[in-house]
């Protein structure tokens, strides 16, 4: 038989967690940000549950190409625009909506001669000095386009740094209503934290929405998915979300030590008392983190436990006594969840990463190829 682990991708959760995003836009439109291959869930495997969405973003012309042979003939939009002057002739042909952040891309839309052909948003750096043009840059930037035979609409862009937590994004905003001020286009400011931060709760009223910050679009990712911008996991159950992805495996093995017995590599796990210890078939070389100390939450036969010694590359050891103190099996062949839902079981893939010092964003793309993945 095949070995026994497999990701599950369900459509459901992705159709919940756009519904819940479109709910917080209260009426702006809404990008399914499917960068980095969906988050690691496969852009073809989300495309069925995400075609809902007004359009798609992401970085990748491949990607694009992706989109639509599966038949999308809405906006695609690349979030960092052309990586070279050769991209606009691809933009062409695919009818692709790209940002501009550099000077370097407006030469070279510049020398294009096809009348009106690009729909470009215009990108502020409104503080995260990343990418985008600083407000004394902009308007200058603005206007550039504007003249440009090939450039049809500008609309107006900006990134957050702080929109998870404090100070916020109201220096942030203030930055780019100064900016844009005045000048005509469409805007999209909230990446999934401003969106779930800022815009309409669950049961929530729209005046408690932040003035001004929902714009026209709204570009969430990660909420998509089910996983918490924040990277704290009580987050996701507060605003409504769903795991899109749960990683399962089984138990392989089981070993029966003894009080002050070490466990795994570098004898890191000392038990405390005599113990029965599971080996479930994940290892970072699944995906799991290479750093996830003793104690990290895991799922045996539906009973929350915790893992213990190193990660290996193939194996986790995880602690089975409070499995069979709840009266279950837990024994070779018992179902072990890694992150996500199995049953009646759920475990949030941010609170797998967050003992490892990472966020679920890392998890869901770090889903190696050699897992077997199944769409629900």
């Amino acid at each position: 038989m095949p070995r026994p682990i497999q990701a599950t991708i369900t459509l459901e959760a992705l159709r919940h967690n756009l519904a819940r995003a479109r709910s917080a836009a209260d009426g702006a439109r809404v990008w399914a940000v499917v960068k980095a291959n969906a988050y690691g869930h496969g852009v073809e495997r989300v495309f069925p549950a995400l075609r809902a969405a007004d359009g798609f973003a992401l970085l990748d012309l491949a990607e694009a190409e992706t989109l639509r042979a599966l038949g999308w003939g809405g906006p695609i939009l690349l979030l960092e625009g052309c990586f070279g002057l050769e991209d606009l002739a691809t933009c062409e042909r695919l009818n692709l909506w790209h940002v501009v952040h550099d000077t370097a891309q407006i030469h070279w839309l510049a020398s294009r001669s096809k009348p009106r052909a690009h729909r470009v948003f215009l990108k502020l750096n409104s503080g995260m000095n990343r990418l985008g043009f600083t407000p004394a840059q902009y308007r200058a930037a603005w206007q550039r386009l504007q003249d440009l035979p090939a450039v049809g609409a500008v609309s107006h862009m900006t990134h957050f740094a702080t929109a998870d937590g404090e100070p916020g994004i109201a220096h942030a905003v203030e930055r780019f209503d100064s900016a844009v001020d005045g000048l005509p286009g469409e805007r999209s400011l909230c990446n999934s934290a401003a969106l779930l931060r800022y815009g309409v709760q669950p049961g929530g009223r729209r005046e408690d929405v932040a003035a001004g910050v929902l714009g026209d679009w709204v570009r969430p990712g990660i909420a998509l998915y089910g996983g918490s911008p924040t990277g704290v996991h009580a987050d996701t159950r507060r605003w409504e979300l769903r795991p899109a992805m749960s990683l399962l495996t089984r138990i392989i093995g089981v070993q029966t030590v003894e009080a002050g017995a070490v466990v795994g590599y570098g004898a890191t796990f000392r038990a405390e008392r005599p113990m029965r210890i599971g080996v479930a078939a994940v290892g970072y070389a699944d995906g799991y983190p290479r750093h996830a100390p003793t104690g990290t939450p895991i799922v045996v036969d539906g009973v929350r436990t915790r893992l213990i010694g190193r990660v290996s590359m193939d194996m986790v050891m995880v602690d089975l006594d409070p499995v069979r103190a709840a009266g279950r099996a837990a024994d070779v062949g018992s179902p072990v969840l890694c992150w996500g839902r199995h049953l009646d079981a759920e475990l949030g893939i941010d609170e797998v990463a967050e003992p490892s010092g990472t966020l679920g964003y890392e998890l869901m793309c770090a889903l190696a190829r050699r897992v077997p993945v199944q769409v629900a």
